[in-house]
């Protein structure tokens, strides 16, 4: 069994590529904190479109029931 060797790890920014092991602790500390905010966004993106079809249904619920009361003149 031959072991083939690892690649490092790349950061690809703005159409750059970075070695993520070279780079200094502040700057992979920016990296890991886009990471959390990106996971977050994906993650109330999500929520927002559950909230979105729930809402579609409750309104589709609401017009079948108000299409049994008369509407005012």
């Amino acid at each position: 069994m031959t072991a083939t060797p690892q690649q490092p790890p790349v950061l690809t920014f703005e159409g750059q590529r970075y070695d993520l092991n070279t780079l200094p602790e502040d700057v992979k500390e920016l990296v890991r904190g886009m990471q959390v905010a990106d996971a977050q966004l994906r993650m109330h993106e999500d929520t927002l479109k559950v909230l979105a079809v729930g809402r579609q249904a409750m309104a589709s619920q609401l017009n079948e029931k108000l299409k049994m009361i008369a509407p005012l003149p």
